[in-house]
C-alpha cells in the first residue's frame, strides 16, 4: 500500500508581518502545521526572535530554525556589512541590493526536504507580487515552476504521485489588504519585525520600514512597533 503524505503543512516563518500572517492564516485550518525558520547569514537576526514569539503565540509544535552560515558566499546588502542598505525606496523595474541570490531557491528546497521528510505535502511563503522590491523569486511563475521540480526531484513525486503545493496566499494582496487580513485574524504585530537594519527599534528608512509603513497607513491602522507622535 503507497503511503500518502498527510494534509500538512511547513511555513516559512521569517518573524515579518507578511510569514505571520501566513501563519494566521494557516492555523485556522484543521491540518498539521510546521515552521522553518532559515537564518541564512544576514547582517542581523532580530527577526528571529519574532519568528520564536510567533510561533508560541500560535502554539506551533514543531518549529525548528536552522542555521545556513552562507552568508559570505552571498552578494547582498543584507549579508554584506560593507555594503549600504538602500533607503532611497522601491523603484520600478529596479533590483534592489537587499537582493539575496537564490534565496528563496534555498528556502523552497530545504522546505520541501522538510515536508517530505514529515509527510507534508505543502509549503506556505509569505511572498508577495505586488506591494514587493522587485525580487524574481517572488513572483508566482517561479512558484509554479518550482511545484513541477518538486514533483521530479523528490521520492514521493516519483513513487506516490504526491503533488507539492508552493502556497503563496498573501501573492496578490497589496501590503494595506495584508494589515486588514492580519486585523480580522488577530496578527499580534508588536510581535513582529520587518527592518532590515535590525537594531532595538524599526530604522523607517528601509525599504522594508517604507513597504510596512505605507500598508499601516493605507490601512488606516496603527503600527505598534512605531511610537505615536
Amino acid at each position: 500500500m503507497k503511503r500518502r503524505a498527510r494534509r500538512g503543512a511547513v511555513v516559512l516563518l521569517s518573524g515579518g508581518m507578511d510569514s505571520s500572517t501566513c501563519v494566521a492564516l494557516a492555523a485556522r485550518a484543521p491540518r498539521p502545521l510546521h515552521a522553518l525558520t532559515l537564518v541564512y547569514g544576514q547582517t542581523h537576526a532580530r527577526e528571529i526572535r519574532s519568528a520564536r514569539a510567533i510561533a508560541r503565540h500560535y502554539r506551533i509544535r514543531h518549529h525548528s530554525v536552522v542555521r545556513l552560515p552562507i552568508g559570505p558566499l552571498l552578494r547582498s546588502s543584507l549579508t554584506d556589512r560593507s555594503r549600504k542598505i538602500p533607503s532611497s525606496g522601491v523603484r520600478a523595474g529596479v533590483i534592489p541590493s537587499t537582493y539575496v541570490p537564490g534565496r528563496n531557491l534555498m528556502f523552497l528546497s530545504i522546505a520541501l526536504a522538510y515536508a517530505e521528510s514529515h509527510d507534508l505535502d505543502s509549503i506556505i511563503i509569505g511572498a508577495n507580487a505586488i506591494d514587493y522590491s522587485g525580487y524574481p523569486d517572488c513572483r508566482p511563475e517561479f512558484f509554479r515552476a518550482f511545484e513541477r521540480t518538486a514533483r521530479l526531484a523528490t521520492k514521493a513525486g516519483v513513487t506516490r504521485s504526491t503533488r507539492f503545493r508552493v502556497e503563496a496566499p498573501l501573492l496578490r494582496k497589496s501590503k494595506a489588504e495584508i494589515v486588514r487580513a492580519g486585523e480580522r485574524l488577530g496578527v499580534p504585530w508588536a510581535l513582529t519585525w520587518s527592518c532590515y537594519a535590525g537594531g532595538r527599534r524599526p530604522c523607517g528608512r528601509c525599504d522594508s520600514c517604507r513597504l510596512r509603513a505605507r500598508g499601516f497607513r493605507a490601512a488606516g491602522v496603527r503600527d505598534p512597533l512605531v511610537p505615536s507622535p
